[in-house]
């Protein structure tokens, strides 16, 4: 299964990681892959998921494998709908990460999800099929829903220490749930998308218009990476 790493920040600043999959029940060259992720791209990934997998209805295992594509996982995946339905259960959990608010609470609740429910840090290569990356999930085959859970955690653990502020936020748009990654380059973000923000501002000034509240939209928000 695919796994962020945390090494060093590189000279410019910019951690990267080793994402090394290998699908759940089957490892081996046919189920292992060995792309390189940042960490930055595989919190990005868990905010994916956590919104396929926790707004409207249940997901189905094709819309999730879909997620996967999206966010540069080849290979063999193979989920069924237990699957999907652990990887629910460790999202759940990761939108209280995301909705924390401040660091200290995200910090906090990535440390009780470290302690409760992942495994002891390991370095894997599945079998030689990938370089050395850590892991803590308690095994290469294990659960999808582990592999999710404690890969994400990594992630946005790494993103917290390197910038000292919450990895993560929901989006601010009164008609979104979106969670969503604030760790990109720009000002501070507080919608998950332009149509968002967008969205907002458009019926701030409507309510403005109208004597129905004030104007201005909230802050201003630019979408960057």
């Amino acid at each position: 299964m695919p796994a962020p790493a945390p090494p060093p920040a590189d000279a410019s600043g910019a951690s990267h990681a080793f994402g090394a999959s290998g699908a759940s029940g089957a490892s081996g060259a046919s189920g292992a892959r060995s792309t390189r992720h940042s960490v930055l791209a595989n919190a990005r990934r868990a905010a994916a998921l956590v919104n396929a997998l926790t707004r409207g209805g249940p997901a189905s295992p094709g819309a999730i494998v879909a997620v996967l594509r999206e966010h540069g996982e080849p290979g063999l995946l193979d989920l069924a709908a237990h699957d999907v339905d652990g990887m629910r259960e460790a999202a759940l959990l990761l939108r209280e990460v995301f909705g924390a608010g401040d660091v200290d609470r995200a910090a906090g609740l990535l440390n009780r999800l470290l302690l409760d429910r992942a495994g002891p840090l390991r370095l894997t290569s599945h079998a030689g099929h990938t370089p050395w990356h850590p892991h803590v999930d308690r095994d290469d085959d294990g659960p999808w829903g582990e592999w999710f859970l404690g890969s994400s955690c990594l992630a946005l653990a790494v993103l917290v220490w390197e910038h000292q502020r919450p990895p993560g936020a929901v989006c601010a748009s009164v008609s979104c749930e979106n969670v969503f990654v604030t760790q990109g380059r720009g000002p501070e973000r507080h919608y998950c998308s332009r149509r968002c923000a967008t969205r907002e501002r458009v019926a701030a000034h409507r309510r403005a218009r109208s004597g129905g509240g004030k104007g201005g939209g909230g802050p201003l928000d630019v979408v960057s990476d």
